[in-house]
């Protein structure tokens, strides 16, 4: 299996790249946040997952290693095939689409091209429980500002520590306006209220 690749960018096209390793070309099929972060004859290293099939072989290429991890998930979905997953990563970063899953946000996800409410739905409850929520938090949206991790992470905590899913305390600070500017107690209140609201 071939992990990744460094090389020289030969050549960039509209799902793909053609990669020269010491005279060696590589065409790998990649999303199309990744084809517009870089430039011909540009040295990249590419992070890649090879897919074998009856009628061929195809390589998927990432420039961040935790695009890769999440394609992984992704196409372990029944239904969901290489294509919607690049498709996905295409629309969504790793951290939108993580949010996402942890938010049971099938609307967002059904957004992307060829996948459907059904396999947004599917996608969510399938990986919802393989998805790192504080590692999301941290990254998370606007709304969720880095500049208060600890209050954010306090407060999830303790949310859980009141009986409520991982999830449904993401998807409840998510709704907070201002939150990076306040405290964890402030935030566990705003919260809890949303909460009892259904938000």
């Amino acid at each position: 299996m071939i992990a990744f690749v460094r090389g020289s960018v030969f050549k960039i096209n509209s799902d793909s790249i053609f990669l020269d390793h010491d005279g060696l070309g590589f065409r790998i099929f990649m999303n199309t946040r990744d084809l517009m972060a870089i430039s011909p004859k540009e040295e990249v290293f590419v992070y890649t997952y090879m897919q074998v099939k009856e009628d061929g072989m195809a390589l998927f290429g990432f420039l961040k290693e935790e695009e890769l991890s999440l394609f992984k998930l992704l196409i372990n979905v029944s239904g969901v095939g290489p294509k919607i997953a690049l498709s996905c990563l295409s629309s969504y970063t790793v951290s939108d689409i993580n949010f996402a899953i942890l938010s049971d946000d099938d609307k967002t996800l059904s957004k992307v091209s060829g996948l459907g409410a059904k396999t947004a739905k599917k996608i969510i409850l399938e990986l919802k429980d393989k998805i790192d929520v504080q590692e999301t938090i941290s990254v998370s949206d606007d709304s969720l500002d880095d500049g208060n991790s600890d209050s954010k992470n306090d407060a999830i905590s303790a949310l859980c520590a009141l009986g409520y899913s991982a999830s449904d305390a993401l998807r409840a600070l998510s709704t907070i306006e201002n939150a990076k500017d306040l405290e964890a107690e402030e935030l566990i209140k705003l919260a809890l209220k949303n909460l009892a609201l259904g938000l």
